[in-house]
């Protein structure tokens, strides 16, 4: 007890507001105080021609370092330059020591499999340049000395270059006497190896903003870094997280994406080391440069960049989009696309940290019935183990944890609960015999066993590198060595960044020890990875073994839902995320939007907040508001901390609960909207939750616009995030293509002007569906959206100017792979004036399901038509219709088409 009451104390008797002495500034992160300075006239670096090689997609060659102060040219090292041309546009540049004293580690996990290989033509080489080209006639210019190299678009203009400012630096590795070591507060880092950082400036000609490098919390366009500290890259626990930081926070994921009125690019910097980032905006007032005012007087778009990292080989992927919807293509090619998860995982889950015992599960699930809120998953945080011990439960609280979870079951609800990468070091529990007689655990730079201390006190952690441990952690999640789960228990990693809460920076020690894959003659050193080199692909291992071990729990019948805390490039492929520990105040409602876009964008889409705010209490217009824009996110859960007071939805005056309930009765309306979007995420990589540039990437007003999103390219939300507020400014996009909207309740058409001022009452947050476009509903909301499976559905059809539309609909049983058996319906649906059709993507496909089409709601309608039939198979019916004139909105009732089967109605006039 005197052990949790110093965790506690260290990590929850704070006043509000993020300790900033816990965590490093530029100047105390050694290499980035080295770094940064580092602004060379020349670069060192130039190309040998002599070594040039080009075969299929690579271009190799050597590179040099030059005593550029010596009155003879002195060669210093050596490296290998690999230069290769993938599919769609994207390249990649690979720079490593050509003999290094110890292998340079290169992330493992990150990318979806190898790249896929375009060609490269080498076009000619002259006067110290060459000049290639790819198929998409793409073509990239290499200057030999110095050392640059240029990303020419298919219209021959240069869009990206690197090391135009001489930034470049691969520190080498070697043997030296001097003390290399660091401390930052009570801690040393022994660094073993001495420097190694790799250094790399970018530049995006033409650009207006740039974005991404989540997670932080300033903004979704990212600012100039000239004043200030840069961005930072490193996974940690930051407890009570400030807003409007470039801190680093619990994910790290290196991707950039630049865009202007020409053209989007972006570049992945392939690292998993502690990253910092300097952003120099010329557009941005604050940047004094000549290269601002040129002949014309006025102001360059140009965004420079500059990666900065602790440790591994230089390893950066450049993109040519044009768009900025192919730049987030080519990037999940690259590290994969969100696989479709449980179609109930879209729904409301429902957290505290704690529901304490059995009893509690049972009212929180009963209360959501008899207040008529809709609910899927209820959520157990640390306190239902035996003490902290992950794999068991608290045998007072929890005796029945099979028949607990069957309750809910029976309502079509499910259950999540938290498993941590921390192993409470104690005598007798199982995962820590097993680990310390098995050499499972990451060791510490002596080459024992590490110990630190998280939330059972003494822990140790799994060391997930080790393809042994991974398998090992994989099968505790098996129904034998998990007694109490079933396929309707889901997984919460926490604390994987990993969190150490007595380690430097809440964090583990750099020169801790992973598991290295044996090679012949490498000893010492050179015999394991050092955590400096893996720290932001810890938790990616982490969710990796769960992922396995839950797939493999029911031989991959099941599709498993895991939360991660900890993110990194390619965590899309096995978890949703969330934001982390945030407020209940209104600037980390706000906060959610931009934080969540800038991850979509970055291949995480199935991304939320917490609901109400992690810490502290909101109030009911907060609460409220949250919910409303919670239910337009997708990832939509309630949690609050063990201390604050409890908000469940009817804990509220009734006014509130009515208006929680609201919000919650209109997600599940749209489940299946919100299927089919995840559906389109898994098949095309493009965000489910996507800023306004990737739809209308012409219109300048929406390069800084993240208090507003669109849900594919169907919605348009603007959450309500100030309080007390009667109208809010909304930005209606698409002007110069006569884009109209329209609220989805009233079916009130706005035309695409810009800015509009929109009147806001408390029990609506503005939401606009777009002219053109089909979404489908399901009105008879229940107590879970499994029980809404066989629902019939309503077509809502918003028609454009020229009276069209078009939409999509995806169907299939919501929890297993059968859909890669071909069981599944993907359905294009139009609308003309005189047809509308309801026909299957994939003519192979099929899915057997009852639900029928119940109503056509069609909005916008000037003229309507005299006569409707249904053409279905050899059925025939002559449909009724209602016209509501006072808003353009014609009703075509109970046409009861089976979905199983394409339809086709025809109007006459």
């Amino acid at each position: 007890m005197k052990a949790l009451g110093l965790l506690l104390a260290l990590t929850i008797s704070s006043v509000y507001g993020v300790d900033r002495n816990n965590f490093k500034t530029c100047d105390q992160s050694g290499f980035c105080k080295r770094l940064r300075p580092f602004k060379p006239e020349k670069s060192q670096y130039s190309l040998n021609l002599d070594t040039v090689l080009v075969h299929g997609n690579v271009l190799s060659a050597e590179v040099v370092t030059v005593d550029t102060g010596a009155e003879k040219r002195t060669i210093l090292w050596h490296y290998t330059l690999r230069l290769s041309a993938l599919v769609d546009g994207t390249f990649r540049v690979e720079l490593d020591e050509s003999d290094p004293l110890y292998p340079r580690y290169r992330t493992q996990l990150a990318l979806n499999g190898e790249p896929k290989p375009d060609s490269l033509k080498l076009v000619s080489n002259e006067n110290g340049r060459l000049t290639l080209t790819n198929n998409q006639g793409h073509k990239v210019v290499v200057t030999a000395e110095p050392l640059k190299i240029e990303f020419l678009d298919r219209s021959g203009e240069v869009a990206v270059v690197l090391n135009e400012n001489s930034q470049l630096l691969v520190e080498p590795l070697r043997e030296d006497e001097n003390n290399w070591s660091e401390n930052f507060k009570s801690h040393h880092d022994s660094k073993p190896r001495g420097n190694e950082a790799v250094s790399l400036d970018v530049s995006f000609l033409d650009a207006a903003q740039v974005y991404g490098i989540p997670e932080h919390t300033d903004g979704f366009a990212l600012s100039t870094t000239s004043s200030g500290e840069p961005y930072r890259l490193y996974n940690l626990d930051v407890f009570e997280y400030e807003l409007l930081s470039r801190m680093a926070l619990y994910g790290a994921i290196p991707f950039m994406f630049a865009h202007g009125p020409k053209r989007s690019a972006g570049v992945f910097w392939h690292n998993s080391a502690e990253t910092w980032i300097d952003v120099v905006n010329y557009a941005d007032s604050t940047v004094v440069s000549s290269l601002v005012n040129l002949v014309t007087g006025g102001q360059k778009r140009r965004v420079d960049v500059r990666f900065m990292s602790e440790s591994g080989v230089l390893d950066i992927f450049v993109m040519l989009g044009d768009t900025p919807a192919d730049v987030f293509r080519q990037y999940t090619k690259l590290t994969g696309t969100t696989p479709l998860p449980p179609k109930s995982s879209l729904a409301y889950h429902q957290s505290r940290w704690n529901y304490v015992d059995e009893a509690d599960v049972r009212g929180v699930d009963e209360n959501f019935d008899a207040h008529d809120i809709p609910l899927d998953y209820i959520w157990l945080d640390i306190e239902y183990t035996d003490h902290k011990k992950y794999f068991t439960w608290d045998q007072e609280k929890f005796p029945h944890p099979s028949e607990m979870v069957a309750n809910l079951t029976a309502k079509g609800r499910k259950m999540v609960v938290i498993v941590d990468p921390h192993v409470k070091r104690e005598a007798g529990y199982f995962v820590h015999e097993d680990a310390i007689d098995n050499g499972y655990y990451v060791k510490d730079k002596d080459g024992k066993v590490y110990e630190g201390w998280c939330w059972p006190g003494s822990s140790s952690y799994m060391d997930f590198f080790d393809p042994v441990v991974s398998k090992y952690y994989s099968e505790r999640y098996r129904y034998e060595n998990f007694p109490g789960t079933s396929k309707d228990v889901h997984i919460w990693n926490d604390m994987n960044e990993p969190s150490v809460f007595n380690g430097p920076e809440i964090t583990m020690p750099k020169d801790c020890r992973h598991y290295k894959t044996p090679q012949d003659g490498h000893e010492g050193l050179a015999s394991y990875w050092e955590h400096r080199h893996v720290h932001n692909e810890y938790g990616l291992w982490n969710i990796k073994s769960t992922h396995e071990g839950m797939l493999n729990r029911d031989n991959g019948k099941y599709r498993p839902f895991i939360l991660t805390r900890s993110t990194f490039a390619g965590t899309q492929r096995y978890a949703a995320v969330w934001t982390g520990d945030n407020m209940a105040e209104w600037g980390f409602l706000a906060a959610s939007i931009s934080m969540c876009l800038s991850l979509a964008t970055a291949g995480i889409s199935f991304c939320g907040s917490d609901v109400g705010g992690f810490f502290k209490y909101p109030e009911a217009e907060l609460i409220t508001r949250w919910y409303q824009a919670g239910a337009y996110q997708p990832f939509f859960r309630a949690h609050s901390h063990i201390e604050t007071k409890r908000h469940e939805p009817w804990l509220y005056e009734p006014a509130t609960t009515a208006l929680i309930r609201d919000a919650n009765r209109r997600r599940y309306a749209l489940i299946d909207f919100w299927y089919t979007l995840f559906y389109e995420l898994s098949v095309d990589g493009l965000p489910v939750m996507r800023p306004l540039l990737q739809e209308y990437p012409k219109e300048q007003e929406t390069y800084t616009i993240d208090n507003e999103y669109l849900l594919g390219d169907k919605l348009l939300v603007r959450p309500v995030t100030e309080a007390g507020v009667t109208s809010v400014k909304v930005y209606l996009p698409g002007a110069e293509s006569h884009t109209l909207w329209y609220d989805p309740d009233t079916y009130q058409q706005y035309q695409a002007t810009g800015y509009i001022n929109q009147p806001v009452t408390l029990s609506k947050i503005p939401v606009y569906q777009r002219g053109g476009t089909i979404i489908p509903r399901k009105e008879r909301v229940r107590r879970s959206s499994v029980l809404m499976a066989d629902d019939p559905y309503t077509l809502v059809v918003a028609l454009d100017a020229n009276k069209t539309a078009h939409g999509t609909l995806y169907i299939d049983d919501g929890e297993t792979y059968e859909y890669r058996n071909n069981r599944y319906i993907y359905a294009k649906i139009t609308y003309e004036p005189n047809l509308m059709t309801y026909t299957f993507v994939n003519e192979r496909a099929s899915y057997p399901t009852r639900s029928w089409l119940e109503r056509i709601v069609i909005a916008g309608i000037k003229t309507p038509p005299k006569t409707a039939k249904l053409h279905q198979g050899d059925r025939q019916v002559a449909l009724q219709m209602t016209l509501h004139r006072g808003n353009d909105v014609l009703v075509v009732r109970k046409p009861s088409a089976s979905m199983a089967q394409p339809w086709t109605i025809t109007f006459t006039y």
